[in-house]
C-alpha cells in the first residue's frame, strides 16, 4: 500500500470521513459527493453533528477512543482512504473520568500505551501517531481540504469590511509572533492590540481565547490572527472558523480577522463573511510571509 497520503489508488473509491463535532465532516461529506465520490462516514459517538448521516453514502458510529473501530468500519464499508475532521477536545487527554466513559478497545489501548502515554502530544506528533497507526490497519489518511478548496481563505480582503490603518499594522506586528508560536505548536491564534499581544492560544482553543482577550482589552477593535504552521499536515487539524467565531469575537470586541492564505478552513464561507459584514469586522488574508501595513494594505486593495 502507497504511504504517501496524495497518492490514490482507485479515483472511485470511497472516501472516508471520521468525524468528530461540528459542520466541517458535514461539508466535507458534501464536498465528497459534489466531486462524484462516495462518502462513507464513521462518527465519533456523542461527538458528531446531526447533520452527517444525511450527507453521507453510508454510515457508521465508532467510539471517540476506539480506533480498532474506526479502521474496521471503514473497511467494511469500502473505504481505503479517509479524511479525519471534525473537534475532538484535547482536554478529555487529560481528564480521566471521559476516558472512563469511552474506554479504548484493544488496538486503542495499545495505540495509548505505546504511542501516547508519556510521549510528546503536541497536535503534530499526535496527529502523525494517529495517522500511522490507521495506516497499519490499511486505512490512509489524506489532504482533509482536498474536497473543499472553495472554503479556504484566500489572499486579501475577503469581506466588504476594510481594516483600518490601526489594524494593518496590528497584522504586520503579530504575523511572525504567530509564526513563532504555531511552529512551537503551541497553538494556532493570537491577540493583538496596538503592538501588544493580548492572549496566545493553547489547549483551550480559539472561542476561550477570544472571550479571555475581550476580557483582558477594555479597548474595542483589536485584531485576532490564526493560521497553520508552515509544515503543517493538512490531513487534520487544520485551523477553521465559524459563524460562531465572529459571534464570539462581536461579543469580545474584536474588529479584525487576519487568517493565513489558504491555510484556514471558513465553515460555510459565504455565511462567515456575511456574519463579519453585519459586525463590522475585517476579514483578511494574509500570505505567509506577512509584510508592513503598506504592503498589506496594498495587498487588500487589489
Amino acid at each position: 500500500m502507497p504511504s504517501d497520503p496524495g497518492e490514490h489508488d482507485d479515483p472511485t473509491a470511497p472516501i472516508g470521513v471520521i468525524a468528530g463535532g461540528g459542520l466541517l465532516p458535514v461539508i466535507v461529506a458534501r464536498g465528497i459527493r459534489a466531486a462524484g465520490r462516495v462518502a462513507v462516514g464513521i462518527g465519533l459517538r456523542g461527538q458528531f453533528h446531526p447533520e452527517l448521516p444525511a450527507a453521507c453514502d453510508r454510515f457508521a458510529t465508532a467510539g471517540t477512543l476506539k480506533i480498532g473501530q474506526w479502521i474496521r468500519a471503514a473497511r467494511r464499508m469500502g473505504a481505503r482512504d479517509a479524511i479525519m475532521v471534525g473537534r475532538v477536545s484535547k482536554e478529555r487527554m487529560h481528564d480521566p473520568i471521559a476516558i472512563l466513559r469511552d474506554l479504548p478497545d484493544l488496538r486503542g489501548a495499545w495505540f495509548w500505551y505505546r504511542r501516547v502515554r508519556g510521549k510528546d502530544n503536541r497536535s503534530s506528533r499526535l496527529l502523525a501517531a494517529v495517522a500511522e497507526e490507521l495506516l497499519r490497519g490499511g486505512v490512509r489518511l489524506i489532504d482533509s481540504t482536498r474536497f473543499i478548496p472553495d472554503q479556504l481563505s484566500t489572499e486579501g480582503v475577503m469581506n466588504a469590511v476594510r481594516p483600518t490603518d490601526r489594524q494593518w499594522g496590528e497584522v504586520s506586528f503579530g504575523w511572525p509572533i504567530l509564526h513563532q508560536i504555531a511552529a512551537l505548536d503551541v497553538g494556532q491564534a493570537i491577540a493583538v492590540r496596538a503592538g501588544d499581544v493580548i492572549a496566545v492560544e493553547a489547549v483551550e482553543g480559539t472561542d476561550a481565547l477570544i472571550a479571555r482577550a475581550g476580557e483582558l482589552s477594555r479597548f474595542r477593535g483589536w485584531t485576532l490572527l490564526k493560521t497553520a504552521r508552515d509544515d503543517h499536515d493538512l490531513r487534520a487539524d487544520v485551523p477553521t472558523v465559524g459563524v460562531a467565531t465572529i459571534e464570539n469575537l462581536a461579543r469580545a470586541g474584536a474588529g479584525c480577522l487576519a487568517l493565513g492564505a489558504g491555510r484556514v478552513i471558513l465553515l460555510d464561507k459565504p455565511a462567515v463573511l456575511a456574519a463579519a459584514d453585519r459586525h463590522a469586522i475585517a476579514v483578511v488574508g494574509v500570505p505567509r510571509a506577512g509584510g508592513s501595513p503598506e504592503a498589506l494594505a496594498a495587498l487588500g486593495a487589489r
